[in-house]
């Protein structure tokens, strides 16, 4: 489970500053493609565990309208069943010809307490969406019915979302650049140094923006830098 302490630290800090983070480990490819915030009105970061629901190809014998009066169809299924404070993700296959969800389904996971929603398609209802305080990431809005073209098949299995392979449980963080996806068992050593890593980069862009040179500064290969950089940390308290 997502401790308190990591949850809160990675709301502070940016997609780019993770990324270095992982990159670090060697994770290359953790950044979903294509994928955006719907609307500008997020204040701070999404951060919570993947939920994921799998959409395959519609075949159109087995994915008339009728489908949605069984309870159990895995899109509505998925909507009730994702926990409060997980983030969903949704493997669309990168096709927006279809939603993969309207602004009923993401309000009911908003009154349910989950954290966002991700897919590599597209939502209908996307200017609602947009106005609801719940994150939400697609990659363009898209108004015919999911059935057109979306099958949803399976629940909480590992997934691709925009050419990134997310597993249920990973840390989901996004922010209005993007959406990052933080394998769990390090999701907490990855929070405490993007921590570390923006208090760094707050104090270049200080010294930056008041004309100092980027060399020996960024990275702080002299002395003197790294000396700076402690002073600015205690009058900060950073």
């Amino acid at each position: 489970m997502l401790d308190t302490q990591t949850r809160d630290q990675l709301k502070t800090v940016s997609t780019a500053t993770l990324c270095t983070a992982l990159f670090k480990r060697g994770l290359r490819n953790q950044f979903i493609q294509n994928v955006h915030p719907v609307g500008q009105s997020q204040t701070e970061n999404m951060v919570g565990e993947a939920f994921t629901l799998r959409y395959i190809p519609a075949r159109e014998d087995l994915n008339p309208i009728t489908v949605f009066q069984n309870q159990a169809h895995p899109q509505r299924k998925a909507v009730e069943d994702c926990p409060p404070g997980a983030v969903m993700v949704i493997d669309s296959r990168k096709d927006a010809r279809a939603a993969s969800a309207g602004s009923i389904l993401v309000s009911r996971l908003m009154v349910r307490g989950v954290a966002g929603i991700v897919t590599d398609g597209g939502f209908r209802d996307s200017p609602e969406i947009g106005a609801l305080a719940i994150p939400a990431y697609h990659q363009r809005p898209s108004a015919p019915t999911n059935l057109t073209i979306h099958q949803a098949l399976d629940i909480n299995v590992p997934i691709g979302c925009g050419d990134v392979a997310v597993f249920p449980g990973d840390v989901m963080v996004g922010d209005k650049e993007g959406v990052v996806v933080i394998p769990a068992e390090i999701a907490g050593e990855i929070a405490a140094e993007a921590v570390e890593m923006t208090a760094f980069e707050d104090f270049v862009t200080e010294e930056v923006l008041k004309g100092r040179s980027i060399l020996g500064l960024y990275p702080p290969t002299l002395d003197q830098s790294k000396q700076d950089f402690e002073a600015w940390r205690k009058a900060n308290k950073r």
